[in-house]
C-alpha cells in the first residue's frame, strides 16, 4: 500500500480537499463551511455537517466580538489548550478556563455542584464581550441558560457542543431559536476537540482570510 508524500504545511489542505470532495454535491452556506469542514477535520465524522446549527448571522456576531477583543471562555483546559491563543491575541482577546481554580473548586464542593456550574458564575462576572465554548459540561449550559435568563450576562456566542448521555441534548435544546447567538451540535455528539476548533474556525476566517 503506497502513502501520499506530503509535506507538514501540505496535509491540512489535502484533508479538507477530502472532505469537499466527500460531501459531495452538497452545498454548504458559505459563511458556515469553514466551520462546519473544521469541525469534520477534527473529529472524521461527517454527521456534523447536519448535525451543527447555527443561529441567524451567528458567524457576523462571532467575527464582530472576536475584532473586539473577545474573552473566550471554556469548561475544559483541554479546549483552552486546544485555542489558537496566538490569533486570539493578535485580536486583542484571550482565552480562559475556571476549572482548575481552587476558589471554584472549593465552592463547588461546599454547594454540592459541580465545578462547571461555579465556573460560569465567575465568568459571568468578567468585563467585555464574552464567548462561551463549551465542550464538555451540560451543567456548565444549564447554569449559562440560567444566568442569560436572569440578566447577569449576555454573551456574544455560545459554542454549545458537550458529548456524552446524560442532560446532554437536553442542555443543547436550552439555546436553540433563542436570543443568544449560538452554535450548537444538536444530539449527543461534541467535545472539547470539536469546541476548540469552532473557535479556531472562526479565528482563521478573521486573522487567515481576512489579513487582520
Amino acid at each position: 500500500m503506497g502513502f501520499d508524500t506530503l509535506k507538514p504545511n501540505e496535509i491540512e489542505k489535502r484533508s479538507f480537499e477530502i472532505i469537499t470532495e466527500e460531501l459531495g454535491g452538497r452545498v454548504l452556506d458559505p459563511q458556515l463551511a469553514p466551520i462546519i469542514k473544521r469541525v469534520i477535520h477534527t473529529t472524521a465524522d461527517f454527521d456534523y455537517a447536519d448535525q451543527l446549527a447555527f443561529s441567524p448571522d451567528v458567524v457576523a456576531h462571532a467575527k464582530r466580538a472576536l475584532r473586539s477583543g473577545a474573552t473566550v471562555v471554556t469548561d475544559t483546559n483541554m479546549a483552552l489548550s486546544g485555542i489558537n491563543k496566538a490569533m486570539l491575541e493578535k485580536l486583542g482577546g484571550k482565552a480562559v478556563c475556571f476549572m482548575s481554580d481552587p476558589a471554584v473548586a472549593a465552592e463547588a464542593k461546599a454547594r454540592a455542584v459541580t465545578r462547571a456550574t461555579v465556573s460560569m458564575e465567575h465568568a459571568a462576572v468578567l468585563e467585555g464581550s464574552l464567548i462561551f465554548a463549551i465542550g464538555n459540561a451540560p451543567t456548565a449550559l444549564i447554569r449559562l441558560n440560567e444566568l442569560i435568563g436572569s440578566g447577569a450576562v449576555s454573551p456574544a456566542l455560545v459554542i454549545g457542543v458537550p458529548v456524552g448521555f446524560v442532560n446532554v441534548v437536553e442542555s443543547k435544546e436550552l439555546f436553540i431559536d433563542g436570543d443568544t447567538p449560538y452554535i450548537i451540535a444538536r444530539g449527543r455528539k461534541g467535545g472539547s476537540n470539536v469546541a476548540a476548533a469552532i473557535v479556531n474556525a472562526l479565528l482563521y476566517q478573521i486573522v487567515t482570510r481576512e489579513g487582520f
